[in-house]
Order: structure tokens, then sequence, then C-alpha cells
């Protein structure tokens, strides 16, 4: 942890780095005040040293971490990351740990790696990418041969920081060192589970990428489908990056659209002008930016299964929307009912519900008890526990495993491209027509008819 790091930052001048990637290094150096960090911004802006100490330093503020950004030292670089001559000058200079983050579009990432050769690279230097990985399975497997004919695998981060938030951590304690739950984590005691992370933000802004992505693209091909891995693996023998990638690789390539009908098994749909806690959003055809023949969903769900022994028969609903009331972020595992309830006892009688929210992370068991009037009439009760937020934000705790070269929270190379098979059956039914684009207004919750995930 002492020995010093180069965090070489494409995109420095950009949102991603400035929003998101340098508030959680903030957060991180302030945790673990050892760390030793050096940031190499490398942008086309004409900017000088102290313009990016200046952005680093905003940034770090967001995190109370000022203490820790007078300990960095910032250097910055005009450099075109697209051209080899460019990217050889930037990184002949970068000794040590170095690890190369791409924070920009995916198009210009893609077009940096193929600059580069290996021999321009630092040793041992790992490279960082942002999702989506490709465009769709052929893409994702040309990017794979592309960065690992520069590192090995086990140096190539594919950032998705849903596997550093803390409810999704939290599955494996939760699963893996309870046996009242362990034993019945199989399609013999659970009926379906819902992953659900739905958002009352409208478009904001994101055109430029949103636009061409959608609700299915942007939230369940990646970040969903990452939960659901975790959720269904096998128990791995280690955490680490070996067996856990490979538990969670495994669960993607067992995984397809219910039924193996995209057309039935997946909803789309778009909002239109509302309200969204008392502000007023256009349209999303209306937003700037946006191409209404492309007909982007804001709003997509979808039905998997995972064929193994574990969870075969089991339906996995993914959904994740924009501009929507009162927004579910929430896990839930619905259990079997029991078999038989002994005559005389009446009420509830559903399966038990077990539910993590994705913020506040909360862990909530629904169970049928003995009402408090009538001990032979049962009702619905909730057993609750606070789980905290964790000690680091999701993206500091990715980040904290690229400064330590640990990959065990990044996407493997074959899981991303696994991620793209498995939604590549819907996107292709979207654009024969075969699935309609509803419509609901923003601030509402959903299109008429759609079930609420709750």
């Amino acid at each position: 942890m002492t020995d010093p790091t180069t965090l070489v930052i494409f995109g420095a001048g950009g949102d991603l780095a400035s929003r998101l990637l340098l508030p959680a290094l903030g957060q991180l150096l302030t945790r673990e005040p050892d760390r030793t960090v050096r940031i190499v911004g490398a942008d086309r802006e004409d900017w000088t040293d102290a313009d990016l100490e200046g952005v680093v330093r905003a940034s770090f503020a967001t995190m109370d971490a000022e203490a820790a950004a007078s300990r960095v030292e910032v250097v910055y670089r005009k450099t075109d990351i697209t051209r080899a001559d460019d990217l050889s000058a930037l990184l002949e200079d970068c000794t040590g740990q170095v690890a190369l983050y791409f924070a920009v579009p995916p198009s210009i990432a893609a077009a940096s790696v193929a600059a580069m050769t290996p021999d321009m690279l630092p040793a041992g230097a790992v490279l960082v990418m942002e999702k989506p990985f490709g465009v769709d399975e052929a893409s994702a497997r040309a990017l794979n041969q592309t960065l690992t004919a520069l590192v090995p695998e086990s140096q190539v981060f594919r950032v998705d920081h849903f596997l550093g938030r803390s409810t999704t951590l939290n599955l494996l304690g939760a699963r893996f060192a309870n046996r009242i739950l362990e034993p019945l984590w199989s399609a013999e005691s659970i009926e379906s589970v819902d992953i659900v992370y739905d958002e009352s933000l409208a478009l904001e802004g994101r055109a430029g990428y949103y636009d061409a992505a959608g609700a299915l693209v942007d939230m369940i091909q990646s970040h969903l489908l990452q939960v659901l891995a975790v959720l269904a693996m096998e128990e791995p023998t280690t955490l680490d990056e070996v067996d856990f990638r490979a538990a969670t690789s495994a669960v993607l390539r067992a995984t397809s659209v219910w039924g193996d009908d995209p057309a039935s098994s997946s909803r789309r749909a778009r909002y239109t002008a509302g309200t969204v806690e008392g502000v007023e959003k256009p349209s999303y055809v209306d937003e700037p930016g946006v191409d209404p023949d492309r007909q982007t969903e804001t709003l997509a769900e979808a039905t998997f299964e995972v064929r193994n022994a574990r969870w075969a028969g089991v339906p996995f609903r993914l959904r994740s929307g924009k501009a929507l009331d009162d927004p579910a972020r929430e896990i839930v595992v619905r259990f079997r009912p029991v078999r038989h309830i002994p005559t005389g006892l009446t009420g509830s009688s559903e399966g038990a519900v077990l539910r993590f929210s994705l913020g506040p992370d909360r862990m909530a068991l629904e169970l049928n008890l003995n009402a408090a009037e009538d001990p032979f009439e049962l009702e619905r009760a909730s057993l609750t526990a606070d789980l905290g937020e964790g000690a680091l934000k999701a993206y500091a705790e990715v980040l904290s495993g690229v400064l330590d070269g640990d990959p065990m929270l990044a996407v493997r190379g074959d899981a991303a491209e696994q991620c793209w098979r498995i939604v590549a059956p819907i996107l292709e039914a979207w654009q024969r027509g075969d699935v309609p684009l509803e419509e609901y207004a923003a601030g509402s919750t959903g299109p008429e008819g759609w079930p609420v995930l709750r």
C-alpha cells in the first residue's frame, strides 16, 4: 500500500473524472493516508498543472478530503490519446506502479488502446476501462483481443461500479454466512428474483451517450446482470479475483432470455412530459440532442433464466428506468410458500420475502407471524437491519482494487461478452418492432398495466 502509484487519467478534463473518479480517490486517500498516489492528467485542453490541481482540490473537497489533496502530486500533459506518438511521450515518464484510467467515451478508449503497443506501456501497467465494453458481442470480443494483446487479462480492469456497491457485496455475507439462508438459495425454495434500479432523474443532459444506448444497455446489460451474477453464483472457494470472477462468469454463461422468447419476456417504454419531484420535465423526445426516430427507451424490463441445476425455472426479472415517481432500488428474493399450513391457522400464507435495498442500504425479511390479537391469525411482519453504506463509496471500492492491482471487482473479458450475448435477442426483437414502445408520464410509476415491482 505504501508503494507509490501513478494514476494516469485519460480525459482528466471531463465530467467523469471530476464528478466520480477524483472524489472517490479523495475518499480512498483520506481513509488510507499511507497510500501514495501521483496523478498524471491527459486531455486535449490547454491546461497547466495548476488547472488540473484546481480540479483535483475541488473534487476532493466534495468528500471532505482537502488534506489528502495536499499529499498528491499533480501533473498535466496535453495529449491526443488516439495518437501513438502522444501516448509514447506521455507514458515514458511514468514509473513504478502505473494505472491507465480511460475516463473517456468508449469509442475514444477503443481508439486509444488500438494506438498502443506493448513496448510503450510501463511494466505491470493496468488498463482501466469504463462500460460499455463494446456495442455488441462481436465488438466486445474484438476489444478484448486488443486489450489482451497489450497486457495479460489480470491487468485489465473493466469497471462496473455496481460491483463495488456495499449492498451488492452484502449479498455475499447474508447468503454464505447464514445457515438459515444458504441451504435455501436455489429453485427448490426460491420462487422468483427481482433486481430493480429505477431513478427519479430524467435525461439530465446525457443525450450524447444515453440516446444511443437506452435503459436496457445503460443499466441491464451491464450493471444489473452483474448483480444477478453475484446473487446466483456458486460459492467460490475464496474471494479472490480468480475464484470470484470464475463463479460470476459461470452464471452469465448459463443465463438466457426467459423461454427464449424476447417478445413476451421484455417490455420497453419512454417518458412523456410530466412533473418529477415538483420539477416539470419535457417529453424525452423533446430533450436536447434526442433523435425521436431512434425509439430509445427510458424504461426497460426483461426476464431471464439461469439454466443450471440450482436455478432452472426461477424467473429473474430485471428493470431500470428514468423519471419515475418513488423509484424502487432493490433486490427482491421471493421464497416459495410452505407446502401445508395446519387447519386452524388463517390469514397470510404467502412465501417469505428477502429485500436488499440499494440506498439506503437495508435488508428486510418479511415473514408470516401470529397476530398479536389472535394467535390463530397469521399476519405479515418485517424484520429489518440497516447495513450502512460501507466504508467506501462504490467507485472508491473499485478504485482501491485498481491501485492494489486486484481485479476481483472488475468484469472479466468473457463476462463482458456474455452480457451482450444475453441481451442480443431482446435488442433484435425491439429493432424488428416485436415489442411496442409504450409511454408513461414523467413522475408517474410507469406505464399503465406494468406491475409495480415492490
